[in-house]
């Protein structure tokens, strides 16, 4: 019976993984080699934003079922949660997982279980973590149990997704997979679906990338729409009525610390055979540019010399502080590429990340002749652009996730314009 998990990663996944399993009735150790992350967590404060997480973390840590630090302890079941990012090449980078895995390898003995979280290339277990794990001396599959069972959860929803969603099992062995699947029983009430460990990680590859694809064919019907006078938001509402069409929503790219990654994986893996899929990662990583265009011929158009855009959103999707892959990033480094003055303005990154980011509403607007909407967070949704109109030197809204409300905006005075939309002109 397994009674304690030392969680390796206290991130995005790690933290409410690690908090759920203590307020469940298991003993938990949590560790990060980011000591600022972990020093708050032991102070009950978070450093990452998800919702329910502050009430979850304090019930853990008062009731002494959640420890943290930068150092493994001897534990039953390891769970490695860190991240896989990409190199600069688009090759994975395992580094993370890799040293994850030797930090436990000193704590690992007789009849543990040992889980990956993260989401990572195929053979990733077999090929990276296995070869570590085997200085621990074990027999694999007997004496010490392996598997991966990838998150399937998205920021703002962690813990309803914690519990709600089904999950991929992939063990070494069958004995692997079994026991990892009586462990997420704790808390999982979705179906816990049983495989080797090398289907479960391509799968999870799978379920993102083909959000990729779909995205990038939103995204080529945004840019066709644009030359036809057609609004591609309502056509692709319309095609979605239809009971076996189900496309995506366009937008200024992608972000996250998987669709805009896991793809790759697969290209690396095989470079002559993942065409379909390298086009889409490249479609998508275009729409910054894509934006950055739209918001140059918008000037032009209104002869606006030297002008400033008050960008609106950091984060890589709405209502979260997560800017990993983020699109906007990359959309200010191309405004700033090409001379075009910005500020940057997130509710939700409560730190200043990125250059002329900043905190205060009144200066992200002030003299702008733009407002590039980039994320779909309430707090823009909800604005009332009469209340600001007079900050900005001209008033105008490009919005690239149709997420306010054109008639609000225009009676207020704004020249409107939207992503994929030629059938209304700024």
């Amino acid at each position: 019976m397994f009674e304690k998990i030392c969680v390796v990663g206290l991130g995005y996944i790690g933290l409410p993984t690690a908090v759920m399993f203590a307020n469940n009735g298991m003993k938990v150790h949590g560790v990060d080699v980011n000591e600022k992350a972990v020093s708050m967590i032991q102070n009950k404060q978070l450093h990452i934003e998800e919702n329910g997480l502050q009430e979850y973390l304090e019930k853990a840590v008062d009731a002494g079922t959640l420890t943290v630090s930068t150092k493994p302890e001897e534990a039953d079941v390891f769970i490695i949660a860190v991240p896989s990012p990409i190199n600069d090449d688009k090759t994975a980078n395992l580094d993370y997982v890799r040293m994850a895995t030797e930090s436990i390898v000193p704590f690992v003995k007789k009849g543990n279980l040992v889980i990956l979280e993260s989401t990572v290339p195929p053979r990733t277990v077999e090929d990276v973590m296995l070869p570590v794990l085997k200085e621990t001396g074990l027999e694999f599959g007997t004496e010490l149990l392996v598997s991966h069972s990838p998150e399937r959860v998205i920021p703002g929803k962690i813990f309803e997704e914690l519990v709600q969603n089904d999950r991929i099992v992939g063990g070494i062995s069958p004995e692997s997979s079994q026991k990892t699947k009586e462990l997420y029983e704790t808390f999982v009430k979705g179906t816990i679906h049983l495989t080797d460990a090398t289907t479960a990680e391509l799968v999870k590859v799978i379920e993102n990338t083909y959000r990729d694809i779909n995205i990038a064919f939103a995204n080529e019907l945004a840019k066709i729409a644009e030359k036809i006078d057609v609004n591609i938001w309502e056509a692709i509402d319309f095609a979605n009525f239809h009971p076996r069409v189900n496309i995506h929503k366009p937008g200024p790219g992608v972000g996250g610390h998987c669709i805009a990654v896991d793809p790759w994986f697969l290209v690396e893996l095989a470079p002559d055979l993942a065409k379909m899929i390298h086009l889409a990662r490249d479609t998508n990583d275009g729409m910054p540019k894509h934006t950055v265009e739209r918001v140059q011929k918008y000037f032009q158009k209104e002869q606006i010399q030297h002008g400033r855009v008050a960008v609106f959103g950091l984060a890589f999707k709405g209502n979260v502080d997560d800017v990993r892959e983020s699109p906007s990033l990359e959309v200010l480094r191309q405004l700033e590429e090409a001379g075009v003055d910005y500020t940057a303005y997130d509710p939700h990154v409560k730190e200043n990340k990125v250059p002329r980011q900043t905190q205060d509403f009144t200066e992200a607007v002030s003299n702008a002749d733009l407002v590039l909407i980039l994320t779909d967070h309430n707090e823009f949704k909800e604005l009332d652009p009469a209340a600001f109109k007079s900050e900005m030197r001209t008033p105008a809204v490009l919005d690239t996730k149709n997420c306010i409300d054109r008639v609000r905006w225009e009676e207020a005075g704004f020249a409107f314009g939207l992503l994929g939309d030629s059938k209304h002109s700024e």
